[in-house]
C-alpha cells in the first residue's frame, strides 16, 4: 500500500510538471504556413471577421501587383475569389469587413490614373464599389473603415486637394465627400482610420501643417473638427494607427521622433492627450507601428523591432507600464507592414511581409488555448513520459 502511494504520489508530481510546462509554453506559433502567398508582397493589412477568421490583402508582385485576399480556413490559407482580381496592378492596399462579413479593399488603382477603388466580395466573385476611381485626383495611402451600420468609409492622401486629407463614404449608390475635401492644415501623411460605436469616423495622421507631428480629426456630423489639439506628439509621428475602446476613446500609436523612434500610445481623456505609461517605451526604434484593443480594453501594440533585426514583436498595457507578449523578435526575419487584430476570444494575430521567407505574407498567432508544442519540447515531454513509464514498471515489478 505504501509503495502504491509512493508511485501515485510520483507520478503526479510528473503529470503535473507535464502540464505546468504546457500550459506556459504559450507564444507566438504561424497559421498555417509561414510564407502563404504565392509571391512576394507588399502593403499587406489583415482584418478579422465575426467568426473570428482571419483575412489579409496585399499588392501580389506574382500576380501583376495586382490585388490579392486571402482568409484561414481553419486548416490552410485559401484565395478569396480570385488571385490578382483588380483590373490592374495597385498599391495601398487596405481591407474591412462589415458585420455581415463581407469583406471591402479600397487600393490606388492604376488603371483608373491612381485615383481611389474600392471592391467587395459577393460571395462568388470581387465586385466594384460605386464607381472605380471615384476619388477627385489621385490619391495615396488609401485606408477603409466599416461603420456598425455597414457604411464603408476610405481616407487617403488627395492629390487633387494639395495632398491633404479627404475622407469619402459610400451612400448605397456613390461615393460622397465625408465633409470637406482636403480638410487638413497641410499634407497628410502616415494616415489612419476608425470609426466609434456612434459612427463618427476619426482619423490620424503626420501633420504636414503641424510640424509632421500627430493631430487627431473627428466629423461632428457637419464638418471636420480636431480633437484636442494639432500636433500633439511631442515630434514628428510616422506610421500612425488609431483604435477605438468600447467606451469610444480613441488611442494612437506612433514612431516617436521625440524619443528615439520608439514607439509611443496616447489617448484622448476627453479634454487633452495623455501619453499611455511612459513615452518611447518599445526595446528599440519601432516601424509599422499598430494598435488593437481587446474586450477588457487593453491596448497591444505592434511593430518592427530595430534591436532584433527589425523582427516582430508585440507589447500590452499591464495598467503601468508596457510589457512584452511572448518573445520579443518572435518573427523568422524582419517584417513590414505589420498588423494586428484581436479576435472574439481575446486572441493575438499579427501579420506582415515577412523578411524570413522570401517577403511572403505570414501571420502568427500568440497562444491562449491549445498551443501548438515547438519541436524541442518534445524531447523534454517524451523523457518525462519514459520516467513516468520506467516509474510505473519498477514499481510494478516490486510489488509482484
Amino acid at each position: 500500500m505504501k509503495k502504491m502511494k509512493k508511485l501515485y504520489q510520483l507520478t503526479t508530481l510528473l503529470i503535473a510538471l507535464l502540464i505546468s510546462h504546457s500550459i506556459s509554453a504559450q507564444q507566438w506559433n504561424n497559421v498555417g504556413n509561414a510564407g502563404f502567398s504565392a509571391g512576394t508582397t507588399d502593403d499587406n493589412d489583415m482584418a478579422i471577421d465575426g467568426n473570428d477568421t482571419p483575412y489579409v490583402v496585399y499588392q501580389d508582385n506574382v500576380n501583376s501587383n495586382k490585388a490579392t485576399v486571402m482568409k484561414f480556413n481553419g486548416s490552410a490559407w485559401e484565395t478569396v475569389g480570385s488571385a490578382g482580381f483588380s483590373s490592374s496592378s495597385v498599391s495601398y492596399t487596405s481591407i474591412a469587413i462589415n458585420s455581415s462579413g463581407t469583406p471591402y479593399v479600397v487600393y490606388q488603382d492604376y488603371t483608373s490614373t491612381y485615383k481611389a477603388t474600392v471592391m467587395k466580395f459577393n460571395g462568388t466573385t470581387w465586385v466594384t464599389v460605386g464607381n472605380a476611381g471615384f476619388s477627385a485626383g489621385t490619391v495615396s495611402s488609401t485606408r477603409i473603415a466599416i461603420s456598425s451600420s455597414g457604411t464603408p468609409y476610405v481616407f487617403y492622401k488627395d492629390y487633387g486637394n494639395s495632398q491633404k486629407a479627404t475622407v469619402m463614404k459610400f451612400n448605397g449608390t456613390a461615393w460622397e465627400t465625408v465633409g470637406s475635401a482636403g480638410f487638413s492644415a497641410g499634407t497628410a501623411n502616415d494616415i489612419d482610420i476608425a470609426i466609434n460605436s456612434s459612427g463618427t469616423p476619426y482619423v490620424v495622421y503626420r501633420d504636414g501643417g503641424n510640424s509632421s507631428k500627430a493631430t487627431v480629426m473627428k466629423f461632428n456630423g457637419t464638418a471636420w473638427e480636431t480633437v484636442g489639439s494639432v500636433g500633439f506628439s511631442a515630434d514628428q509621428a510616422h506610421f500612425n494607427n488609431i483604435v477605438i475602446n468600447s467606451s469610444d476613446i480613441p488611442y494612437v500609436v506612433y514612431q516617436d521622433y521625440g524619443n528615439s523612434f520608439k514607439a509611443t500610445v496616447m489617448k484622448f481623456n476627453g479634454t487633452t492627450w495623455e501619453t499611455v505609461g511612459s513615452a518611447g517605451f518599445s526595446t528599440g526604434s519601432s516601424y509599422y507601428t499598430s494598435i488593437a484593443i481587446n474586450s477588457s480594453d487593453i491596448p497591444y501594440m505592434g511593430y518592427s523591432n530595430s534591436n532584433n533585426s527589425f523582427k516582430a514583436s508585440v507589447m500590452k498595457f499591464n495598467g503601468t507600464a508596457w510589457e512584452t507578449v511572448g518573445n520579443t523578435g518572435f518573427s523568422a526575419g524582419g517584417t513590414y507592414y505589420n498588423s494586428i487584430v484581436i479576435n472574439s476570444s481575446d486572441e493575438l494575430y499579427v501579420g506582415y511581409r515577412d523578411g524570413g521567407n522570401s517577403d511572403k505574407a505570414t501571420v502568427m498567432k500568440y497562444g491562449t488555448s491549445n498551443p501548438s508544442i515547438p519541436l524541442s519540447d518534445w524531447a523534454l515531454y517524451s523523457g518525462i513520459f519514459l520516467i513516468i513509464g520506467f516509474v510505473v514498471i519498477r514499481y510494478l515489478k516490486d510489488m509482484v
